[in-house]
Formats: structure tokens, C-alpha cells, sequence
């Protein structure tokens, strides 16, 4: 593993109990930047300044601005540009990851399902950011700007939501104005350019067995996030070694046989998308 998420309940576990998620408390953050020599993350809820910095004063490596927590803000994320600190953002589909590094985010993760074990999410989000990348390297300078445009409309939600005359275009990012389109159009052109996000890509939600990560990895991945398929396995302690194994030898079968075989007892159970009272990955704007 290169750095473990600090965070007292596995997002199957912050299902399960429902009620409101928040960071978690500073005694069990310390206490794990205390014990591990890896970087340490740590989830702050969508929109909440106040838990980014305290986790930004705690001396953590890097936020996750997160969909598992129960978001703080309808209408925006944090400005991730006014932090020393790196964030970790996740996204469904290419404008939603867009956003999210306009705002200075400096990794993005394919959000999937978190604690589902069910990886059908994660792929799905995967495959259709993979689509749109392609669909942008199609495009010419005006359909480029056009999308710019597309991307830029869920910033003005909270405007459109008054019912009062006048017009005020404010967001914790700039006004919605051309500063704004030639910033988002910028990293649409590097998009077009590199053929993939500028930022480092993990996938995270529903990864159950190291076959998934293998999966994952293979689906152009720079990494994978995994909590809830390790912790709720028979077998934790060496669900997270067969992972690890296999997410670092994602293209060799023969070696992700080998972690797979490394697991006494099954995997997480897992649950259908369809049985799921909430859905984690439509958290997030």
C-alpha cells in the first residue's frame, strides 16, 4: 500500500448506520499519523471548509473531499486552490471531473459505489470518463468551447435556485465569467492533448477481490482505493496483502491467481445497486 485512509468506519459500516457521516475525530487521526510511516489521507465532507482545515492543521498528506460523508454544501466543493494541502476528489463522469481540478484538485478517483463490494459502478464510471476523453480529442476548437460552456453550467445552480430579480454569478471559484471558461477550457485542451486526465486517476467503490483491482488497473487506472472489500472479507489481513499483490502485478495472471489464492474464506458479499436505499455516487456536483 502508498498511504492508508484514516477513518473510523468503512463506508459499509457509515451505510449501515446511516444518520449523518462527518470526519472523523482528531485523536484517532493523530493516532494513526503517529503509527504509520505512509502518507496519510483523510475525508473532510463535500463543501466544508472548517473539516478541510482541521485536517490541513493536523498535518495530514492529503484531503478527500467525499461522497461517503454526507455532503455539507448543495451547491459547491471547497476551493481547493486556497489550501497548501493536496485534495482528492471523486467523479462520475469527465464534466464532474473537469470541475473538480479547475477547483485545484490534484487526484481524481472514479467514484463507483462505495461500500458495495459490486464493482459495476466503479467500471461504469471508468468507461464512460474513457468515452468522453475520446469524444474530446474528436473535437475542434468551437465544440471544445461549447463543452466548456456544458461544464461550466452546474455552477450556476445556486442562482438559478433564486427567486429574486438581478444577477449575481459568485462561486467560491471566480465569477462565472470568461476567466472561468478559459480556465475549464484549459484543462479540456490538455485532456485533448494527453488522451487521458492531467491528474493522477484511482478507481474506488466496489473493489471485493484482487481479481477487481487487476480490473481496474487493466482499465487504465493509475491506482485503486479499498476499504470496505478488505475489512468485510473472512479474511482481512490477507484480502489487503492479495490486493496490494495484485493491483502491483495487475497484467500478470498468473500472479493475480497467485493473490487470489492467498484468501482463506470469501470475499465481501457485496449487495445489488438496485437494493440500495442511497446512493453514494450522485453526492457531488
Amino acid at each position: 500500500a502508498v498511504a492508508v485512509m484514516a477513518l473510523e468506519r468503512v463506508p459499509a459500516d457509515i451505510r449501515k448506520a446511516g444518520g449523518v457521516a462527518r470526519t472523523s475525530h482528531p485523536d484517532m487521526i493523530q493516532g494513526i499519523l503517529d503509527c504509520t510511516s505512509i502518507p496519510v489521507m483523510a475525508k473532510a465532507r463535500i463543501g466544508h471548509e472548517g473539516e478541510a482545515r482541521i485536517l490541513e492543521s493536523m498535518g495530514v498528506d492529503m484531503v478527500d473531499e467525499s461522497e461517503v460523508l454526507t455532503p455539507a454544501d448543495p451547491f459547491f466543493h471547497i476551493n481547493k486552490k486556497a489550501y497548501e494541502i493536496p485534495f482528492v476528489c471523486g467523479a462520475t463522469e469527465l464534466g464532474e471531473a473537469v470541475r473538480r481540478i479547475h477547483e485545484g484538485a490534484a487526484m481524481i478517483r472514479t467514484k463507483g459505489e462505495a461500500g458495495t463490494g459490486n464493482l459495476v459502478a466503479a467500471v461504469t464510471h471508468s468507461r464512460l470518463i474513457t468515452q468522453e476523453i475520446k469524444q474530446v480529442q474528436s473535437m475542434d476548437d468551437n465544440l471544445l468551447d461549447e463543452t466548456a460552456d456544458l461544464i461550466m453550467e452546474r455552477y450556476r445552480v445556486l442562482a438559478n435556485t433564486s427567486k429574486l430579480p438581478g444577477t449575481y454569478l459568485g462561486t467560491p471559484f471566480g465569477t462565472i465569467d470568461g476567466d472561468m471558461h478559459a480556465s475549464i477550457r484549459s484543462v479540456l485542451d490538455e485532456v485533448k492533448t494527453l488522451g487521458r486526465l492531467p491528474v493522477v486517476t484511482f478507481s474506488a467503490g466496489g473493489i471485493a477481490t484482487p481479481a477487481d483491482a487487476s480490473h481496474m488497473m487493466r482499465m487504465g487506472m493509475d491506482g485503486i482505493f479499498v476499504g470496505s472489500g478488505i475489512f468485510k472479507s473472512d479474511d482481512p489481513p490477507n484480502m489487503a496483502d492479495a490486493i496490494v499483490m495484485a493491483t502491483a502485478h495487475y497484467d500478470d495472471a498468473s500472479k493475480v491467481a497467485e493473490a487470489q489464492a492467498m484468501i482463506e474464506g470469501d470475499p465481501m458479499k457485496g449487495d445489488e445497486l438496485e437494493t440500495l436505499e442511497v446512493r453514494l455516487d450522485q453526492r457531488g456536483w
